[in-house]
């Protein structure tokens, strides 16, 4: 997740919402299970839910399965046009199709299933109309053509900005988009339970180059192309378009590692992108194989720093300094086994993606130094009851405060406590076999205790509850 330049605990940085007619009928899928059994998601094919933070994004009454983007920017006009064919999956039966979509774009042709349909953007809706019964599957199409514009961010962080795919002074573009600004540049099921499959192609000038989400495909002619083979949820994908050089280095096992930079980028922060082969060693050490067949990062115009799958979407300052930059691409990394490769069903447990990076971060900082770790502990219990007093305790984020500092420190120390618990080779182990036998699936905190149960065979729900509600610090 984005992550702030500073907090008031310098060892504790920071990473990285009108309802529509189906998000009225869309409750939480009746029966829906919470074991960690049962929800494969290697074709695409999700368990949406209504996301109780943020209501009026997302439509549990789909499933989309697979998004094909073709994208055409044009930095002199700043018109951004596109077709996205979605293929949908019908959860329960709809009056029509509705995905989260800006009001910023003028829609062309629209067709379901090769048949022309009418379709309009109201309230941040794109409403097709077309009723569709339960276990349906089809294939929405939609032309469309605009200016970008952004979303407020729903936080008070010193790094906040807004949501979405932004343009800059120069015509060029990118985007960061947690929790709900993916809607900006393509008609989307904008809520992290739904996860699926994605192709992008983006056609750019001569000079330009394109930068997405994904494993890299073949390019030619001013068409830079991406496919994410493994399910991506929408707030985890990125754009990026301007007058980038690319760098590739190699990482463990052959794994391609592209660097995207600007001409306003100087040596020290490519210099800094090239130990990314080391951060990913440490991280496989640990918890095993890299989820996804390629990694990278593209430099942007922000603040902070985002875990967008497969392409690192990182604040250009927030690495001008070689050593903190160390601290923000493990944390990056780390969300890609911890957020990307599993993530929560809703944003109220956005704290399995933080704390796991969180807590992984102070552990590549510790490691040339035992006593760091201790330190760390104790200053972050001092920051823990500041944060449950002043936004709660991280199992209950608030709406308003959209990753803040509570869901960051406060399971970070939770899991210090499982891994004292555990010792080393238990608590990597568990982390392990966490991401990897729930890869692909959106998962809830009682799947967690329950997979750490099972894991560990001890008990541990009283601790985990604790940490995650208690309105003060746990001893």
């Amino acid at each position: 997740m984005r992550r702030a330049l500073a907090t008031t605990v310098t060892v504790l940085l920071l990473a990285g919402c009108t309802p529509g007619e189906a998000r009225s009928q869309g409750q939480p899928l009746t029966g829906a299970s919470t074991t960690v059994e049962d929800r494969s998601n290697r074709d695409g094919t999700s368990a949406p839910v209504a996301d109780p933070l943020y209501p009026a994004y997302g439509n549990p009454a789909l499933d989309v399965l697979h998004y094909d983007l073709a994208l055409t920017w044009a930095p002199q006009p700043r018109t951004l046009t596109g077709t996205a064919t979605i293929r949908v999956r019908v959860v329960r039966a709809v009056p029509s199709l509705r995905l989260d979509f800006s009001s910023a774009y003028t829609l062309g042709n629209i067709s379901v299933d090769g048949a022309p349909a009418s379709g309009r953007v109201a309230d941040g809706d794109l409403v097709v109309d077309k009723a569709l019964p339960a276990g349906a599957v089809a294939t929405l199409a939609v032309g469309y053509s605009g200016t970008p514009a952004t979303v407020p961010m729903p936080s008070h962080r010193g790094d906040v900005e807004p949501l979405g795919l932004t343009v800059t002074a120069d015509g060029g573009l990118w985007t960061m988009q947690e929790p709900y600004g993916a809607s900006t540049w393509y008609p989307a099921n904008d809520q992290p339970s739904d996860k699926a499959l994605y192709d992008i192609a983006v056609t750019v000038p001569a000079g330009w180059s394109a930068v997405a989400s994904g494993t890299p495909g073949p390019s030619g002619d001013g068409t830079f192309r991406y496919t994410s083979a493994a399910p991506v949820a929408s707030y985890l994908t990125t754009l990026a378009v301007g007058q980038y050089t690319k760098t590739v280095v190699t990482g463990p096992h052959n794994l391609p590692i592209t660097l995207w930079t600007r001409p306003s980028d100087d040596a020290t922060r490519l210099d800094a992108l090239r130990r990314m082969p080391v951060y990913v060693q440490w991280l496989e050490d640990r918890f095993g194989p890299y989820p996804f067949p390629s990694t990278g990062v593209v430099l942007v115009p922000s603040q902070s720093a985002m875990e967008t799958q497969q392409m690192l979407t990182v604040g250009g300052d927030v690495v001008k300094d070689p050593a903190g930059a160390s601290g923000v691409l493990v944390h990056e990394l780390a969300h890609q086994w911890f957020g990307d490769a599993v993530g929560p069903a809703t944003w109220q447990d956005v704290w399995l993606n933080e704390g796991w990076a969180s807590y992984t971060e102070q552990l590549y900082r510790a490691q040339s130094d035992p006593a760091a770790m201790n330190r760390w502990e104790q200053a972050a219990r001092s920051a823990d009851t500041d944060l449950r007093r002043r936004l709660g305790p991280p199992g209950s984020p608030r709406a308003d405060s959209f990753a803040e500092n509570n869901v960051y420190v406060c399971p970070a120390l939770m899991l210090r406590q499982l891994h004292k618990s555990l010792g080393d080779a238990r608590f990597f182990a568990l982390g392990r076999a966490w991401a990897a036998s729930n890869a692909g699936t959106a998962r809830t905190r009682a799947d967690f205790i329950a997979f750490v149960n099972k894991q560990t065979g001890r008990d541990y729900t009283g601790l985990i509850n604790a940490w995650l509600d208690s309105p003060t610090t746990p001893v």
